[in-house]
């Protein structure tokens, strides 16, 4: 182009204003950069767009014409910069969260849904599947980052500790220890346990071995190629039990109750760790990070320029 965006904005602001004293004011520059810059722009044009006058100026029949298509030139232009800036910034784009729990409940959906308040032109996509995928997408980058149930630690990736919530235990409604407010691990002696091989059943197997086990009690365990969602789903109308996390509670089955666990330290908690690259670039996820960090007021670094 034989102009640039500068120029065509100090011709609409003198346009708007009738005057180039006012316009380079509105604008806060000075007046002879401001009438410079029209000058050269009439040059580029070989047409004046503005008759000038002791009053002021006013269009002439093709700085008219010229002013009407300028105008959304510039507001495009504006609207670009702040896409861009938005962009940069973590506000505007996509971000692709893993996770292998539940979103029923507990502190990922809360996070998911003060992020998407705080942040609404992103866009937020997940994938829940097994650790093992979760980790292979971070690798290809296809995930951006992972939220895991339990410690996480892969070499590549930063992984942080995030949050912890409770452990339950989910019992038909008809079971012994419905009737109470709190279950303890020594009420779960002689029980029969329901486990769905997927991720993250194995791990609240092994929680639940690491309990019992270390009291000298071996737990009936049943693992099942089910999901979480169809074990809760006919657990009312068996005598088994199975062990949840608090994400897994806003969920409802029939005839199935939750119920907390207490140990001799007190409630039965498994933390949430998260996992991402250090060299991902997209601004979302370090401000997405940041969010998570701001939220649960966490330590740990993130790095200033991903690349």
């Amino acid at each position: 182009m034989p102009f640039d965006i500068r120029q065509l904005r100090y011709a609409i602001a003198a346009a708007n204003h009738g005057s180039l004293y006012k316009a380079a004011r509105a604008l806060d520059v000075e007046q002879s950069t401001l009438s410079r810059g029209i000058l050269r722009l009439e040059r580029s044009l070989g047409a004046p767009i503005f008759n000038r006058s002791r009053a002021g100026v006013t269009l002439t029949h093709a700085g008219i014409a010229f002013i009407q298509s300028a105008t959304p030139l510039v507001t495009l232009s504006d609207r670009l910069v702040a896409i861009m800036r938005s962009a940069g910034q973590g506000r505007l784009g996509g971000l692709m969260l893993g996770h292998n729990g539940s979103m029923s409940a507990g502190n990922l959906r809360a996070t998911l849904l003060g992020w998407r308040d705080a942040n609404p032109d992103v866009d937020v996509d997940g994938v829940e599947a097994d650790r093992s995928v979760l980790l292979a997408g971070l690798d290809t980058g296809e995930i951006d980052v992972a939220i895991l149930m339990g410690a996480a630690a892969h070499n590549g990736f930063r992984c942080e500790p995030l949050w912890s919530e409770r452990v339950l235990v989910a019992l038909p409604a008809s079971h012994r220890l419905a009737e109470r407010d709190i279950v303890q691990w020594t009420d779960l002696r002689g029980e029969q346990f329901l486990f769905t091989v997927a991720d993250p059943g194995p791990e609240k197997r092994d929680i639940l071995l690491g309990k019992l086990g270390s009291s000298g009690c071996t737990p009936a365990i049943r693992m099942h190629r089910a999901s979480r969602e169809t074990i809760l789903s006919i657990l009312g109308g068996t005598t088994a039990v199975t062990l949840v996390c608090e994400s897994s509670t806003g969920a409802r089955y029939p005839d199935v109750v939750y119920r907390p666990i207490d140990g001799e330290q007190g409630q039965a908690l498994i933390g949430y760790s998260g996992c991402w690259r250090d060299d991902n670039a997209n601004p979302a996820l370090r401000r997405f990070l940041q969010f998570i960090k701001n939220r649960y007021a966490l330590s740990f670094e993130i790095a200033s320029r991903m690349r």
